[in-house]
């Protein structure tokens, strides 16, 4: 008995540290290239070719650089105003639109879910046309109306607030109901209360993804000034040539934003995507 209980802990112990070399060795490699681009943009010019690292020459040159010598003041404002207003916007009408889904009877709910389960289908590249000619003749391009309001809603929003809303007990809302709450008192005293891990999820997503959004802002965003990071970002790289210190300058003040949203709701993203099941 003593001989398997040993046999039975080497192994265990073997296990951990086959596990633990793995978990290190991941985190390496997914750290590293994040490491390796801050020390490249402490660099100077003449250092960034070099793997050696001197550690005299390092400092935030490149930083005051970028900052000072392009609009990166106006770029960082774009990104924040336009990555704030699609992500609240989104968190309040796929809220609205999932928890008519979920708990309001109409004629045609369900062929208007299916029909919502259908658009996820598409690629974003099918509609891309159609839509930029629809802003075009609207006279949105180039506009903070043409970068925020088509995008002020997304059908895997609706779906995943409808999911979480499915798990909520109905007695909650009728006890609501009994107390004189009318429908919308329902929804912002009670319900949006207590979908929190739920918003948590949408808002990492729909911040990070719209924070590093290039496609759409290169494409409605002529001017300089109305660009976003993402996009300000590209116009670092020369055609015959790039600076690769200011060019990771840029893409760490980039990141920052983006670091600082995960970590506030990291407990909750994982919450809400576990608590949302496949309900029907």
């Amino acid at each position: 008995m003593k001989k398997n209980k040993k046999e039975k802990e080497k192994k265990i112990s073997i296990l951990s540290i086959l596990f633990y070399t793995l978990v290190i060795g991941y985190a390496v490699i997914t750290i590293g290239p994040f490491i390796w681009s801050f020390i490249t943009s402490l660099k100077p010019t003449t250092d960034v070719n070099t793997l050696g690292i001197n550690f005299s020459h390092l400092s935030f040159k490149n930083y005051a650089f970028v900052w000072n010598n392009f609009p990166f003041g106006r770029w960082f404002f774009n990104s924040i105003f336009i990555s704030g207003a699609v992500t609240l916007g989104n968190l309040l009408f796929n809220s609205m639109a999932g928890y008519a889904l979920a708990r309001i009877e109409f004629p045609g709910k369900k062929t208007l879910f299916l029909l919502i389960i259908a658009i996820m289908m598409i690629p974003g590249q099918v509609v891309m046309v159609p839509t930029y000619m629809l802003l075009a003749k609207l006279g949105w391009i180039n506009t903070y109306k043409g970068l925020v309001i088509p995008f002020l809603t997304s059908v895997m929003g609706i779906f995943l607030m409808r999911q979480f809303f499915l798990g909520i007990p109905k007695s909650m809302e009728e006890s609501a109901q009994l107390d004189g709450l009318g429908r919308f008192g329902i929804f912002f005293r009670i319900i949006l209360p207590l979908a929190g891990p739920a918003l948590s999820t949408q808002f990492i997503l729909l911040f990070t993804g719209n924070w590093n959004s290039f496609m759409w802002p290169s494409l409605i965003a002529v001017d300089q000034n109305m660009y976003t990071l993402p996009v300000g970002l590209n116009s670092f790289y020369g055609q015959y040539f790039q600076f690769w210190n200011q060019v990771l300058a840029g893409v760490m003040i980039l990141s920052i934003p983006a670091l600082i949203v995960f970590l506030i709701f990291q407990k909750n993203f994982i919450k809400g995507i576990s608590t949302t099941g496949m309900k029907e």
